[in-house]
């Protein structure tokens, strides 16, 4: 059981974090389209809304945690030689902006929440599972913050969601058509 990344396979912390970051993303992400486009009923929309807070809090948590361990473990496994140059390109921008979304768009949504003005008229807090309350540095709220928050966030979510199929994508064409490790590495096998 190897706990540190190496050179030739990621580490079991770094393979946990990876697949607990991206079935939390994508439940918050379709919760987000759902309860945004699906949902009628304002307090079933509420509801629902204060649990997409909580888990984007969750995934927020998680990018520090990767960033953290990731800097206390700093090997990467090395991409197969052969790897064309344009894919390590696209390998290593997909994987920055996967880092920056997985961090931009919870603190987007902390921020629209904390800054929306309906959100102190009706003294809502921003509860994270009812265990503590987010700081809201915009009491009263400010509407042209919340407004640029919630497009950041808005954006944010289709650039995530494009660029995670492209990782998918890409992880499976090495798994499948090139037949190398790249998958294994992260999946344990």
């Amino acid at each position: 059981m190897q706990v540190m990344n190496s050179t030739r396979r990621w580490g079991i912390p770094t393979r946990l974090i990876h697949w607990a970051t991206a079935g939390i993303l994508l439940w918050t992400l379709g919760l987000g389209v759902y309860m945004t486009q699906f949902v009628a009923d304002p307090l079933e929309q509420f509801a629902l809304t204060q649990t997409h807070k909580s888990w984007g809090f969750l995934v927020f948590a998680l990018a520090v945690i990767r960033v953290i361990w990731l800097a206390l473990s700093p090997k990467r496994p090395t991409l197969p030689a052969d790897t064309p140059k344009w894919q390590i390109g696209a390998a290593h921008l997909s994987h920055a902006v996967l880092y920056l979304m997985i961090f931009l768009m919870p603190l987007s949504g902390w921020v629209m929440s904390a800054a929306a003005p309906i959100q102190d008229l009706l003294n809502i807090d921003n509860k994270v599972f009812n265990w503590f309350i987010l700081p809201d540095p915009w009491v009263p709220g400010v509407a042209w913050i919340e407004n640029l928050a919630a497009g950041i966030h808005y954006w944010s979510a289709i650039i995530l969601a494009l660029t995670l199929l492209a990782h998918v994508g890409g992880a499976l064409k090495h798994h499948f058509v090139d037949k190398d490790d790249i998958l294994k590495r992260m999946t344990g096998g």
